[in-house]
């Protein structure tokens, strides 16, 4: 990795380290990982020839939605291309970090210029802005491509990459919450941003849930249509 790839960042914030003893009730979908050793990943399947080429380079892993099994979390490990996608697990014990959406945003203030300057990054000031104050969320950050470099200092954004962003509840939002942050988005992004709404039970994208009506939550077993009750004075 060479000296813009790697940034001027900030240390590590104090919430992002991971007691031994907590590691299995903190992870959650989305928190980015890394092992003590690359080697504590239990593959799926067998490991893909490029895995240990990328986990050399790049040792993080992403929590994959997916029930954990034998007490070992479900992680996603990130080649180089997007079609190098790998489904590992991980004890939970063998987690050395966390990093979690929320806490990403403040890795961001550290990003190189050139990094800075890409689209993505820019639409996630926007979104700083539209979202300040009480316009937005409590807890949300940035995930996909751009929470991986922001944990990892690996270049995986690109020029057109979109701008994927997690929004954590405690339960299913109400209807009016979700709608005031879509209509707070910003009106001119510099890419697209997808939000995707995460609470207990599953997640949802932001643009369907507000719509009132059907919406696809993505849960542990799957993909389930629900639709939201019927509308109050309060939900309008």
């Amino acid at each position: 990795m060479d000296a813009g790839s790697a940034m001027n960042r900030a240390p590590w914030p104090a919430a992002a380290v991971a007691p031994r003893a907590c590691a299995v009730a903190c992870p959650r979908v989305h928190d980015l990982l890394l092992p003590r050793d690359a080697r504590a990943l239990h593959w799926q399947d067998a490991p893909p020839d490029w895995a240990p080429a990328a986990l050399h380079a790049v040792p993080w892993v992403v929590v994959r939605r997916e029930a954990s099994r034998d007490g070992r979390l479900a992680v996603g490990v990130r080649g180089d291309t997007r079609a190098r996608r790998g489904a590992a697990w991980l004890d939970a014990g063998d987690v050395q970090r966390v990093l979690r959406p929320s806490e990403l945003r403040c890795l961001a203030r550290s990003l190189a210029a050139p990094r800075a300057a890409l689209a993505a990054f820019v639409a996630l000031r926007q979104l700083e802005l539209a979202w300040g104050a009480e316009a937005g969320p409590a807890d949300w950050g940035p995930g996909g491509s751009a929470g991986f470099e922001l944990a990892s200092g690996r270049d995986t954004v690109g020029p057109h990459s979109d701008l994927d962003v997690v929004v954590r509840c405690t339960q299913a939002p109400a209807l009016r919450h979700a709608r005031a942050w879509l209509r707070a988005l910003p009106a001119r992004p510099a890419t697209r941003i997808d939000v995707l709404l995460e609470w207990p039970q599953g997640g949802a994208a932001l643009a369907d849930y507000a719509g009132g009506g059907e919406y696809l939550l993505r849960g542990e077993r799957g993909v389930v249509l629900c639709r939201h009750a019927a509308p109050t004075a309060e939900a309008a």
